[in-house]
């Protein structure tokens, strides 16, 4: 026995259809996933595998920064000021001991990290700059320019002339003389290229980065969205109209 005055259950949306079934004309439309409701911003595609394309990236500037440690260390090796020695006897003596040659090879490894330090971060940069750069790019720069530093010091030395004071005292003789070996006399200068890099890429992007599109408000969607009657063409609400008989129509104004 039904009670008198009992709404209709609601159709479910789930339920299956039967053959020959009249629809009921009271059932909410389906809701589809994949579009959202008219009037609101689309969703943005969620990244599936965000951290292989991060560790590849990241993996690449270190392997950059590390070709371009081997070349920093040929023009250290090339570039820096030689300690000029003589042998006097059983002894090895400076020619000039006053000089600034180990403080020069010291500021010429300082100027090629910092070339070093620019070319990389705007290289990165600019490989990078279409999907935003990210913090693969940042890390690769920092951990790339220390390895790539520490490479060009110890190749530097290697490439540079040899460090075997006597072997080198024995094969010129009494009164000749050569050069000694390149060294960093301040270890800070192995810190200037992942320095310079973070600075110079912090800059490009403050200033050219990519910028992301700020979403609109919650109180910007349009109001008819939500059912609301909309306006008629000159911006006013059309007036209502009475639908009993007999009833004058309104008049235009």
């Amino acid at each position: 026995m039904t009670v008198p005055n009992t709404p209709p259950e609601p159709a479910r949306a789930d339920a299956a259809a039967e053959p020959g079934a009249v629809p009921d004309p009271f059932a909410p439309p389906p809701v589809s996933d994949a579009e959202p409701p008219a009037g609101l911003p689309a969703a943005p595609p969620v990244a599936e595998h965000p951290l292989p394309a991060e560790l590849r990236i990241g993996s690449g500037v270190v392997l950059v920064c590390l070709l371009v440690g081997l070349v920093m260390a040929g023009l250290w090796a090339w570039l820096a000021p030689k300690v000029p020695l003589v042998v006097d006897g059983d002894r090895i003596l400076y020619v000039d001991p006053e000089g600034e040659q180990r403080a020069g090879a010291d500021a010429v490894f300082v100027l090629i990290g910092l070339g070093a330090g620019l070319l990389t971060a705007l290289g990165a940069f600019l490989v990078t700059r279409k999907r935003g750069g990210g913090i693969s790019v940042a890390l690769g720069l920092a951990i790339g320019g220390l390895l790539g530093s520490i490479g060009a010091w110890k190749l530097g030395r290697w490439l540079g002339p040899s460090d075997n004071l006597i072997g080198e005292a024995r094969r010129v003789g009494n009164g000749g003389h050569f050069d000694a070996s390149i060294d960093l006399g301040a270890l800070g200068a192995l810190l200037v290229w992942p320095m310079t890099a973070m600075v110079v890429l912090l800059a490009l992007s403050a200033a050219f980065g990519k910028r992301e599109e700020d979403p609109p408000p919650y109180w910007g969607v349009s109001a008819g969205t939500y059912g609301a009657p909309a306006e008629g063409a000159s911006g006013a609400a059309p007036a209502p109209v009475d639908a009993r008989p007999g009833a004058e129509e309104p008049r235009q104004g």
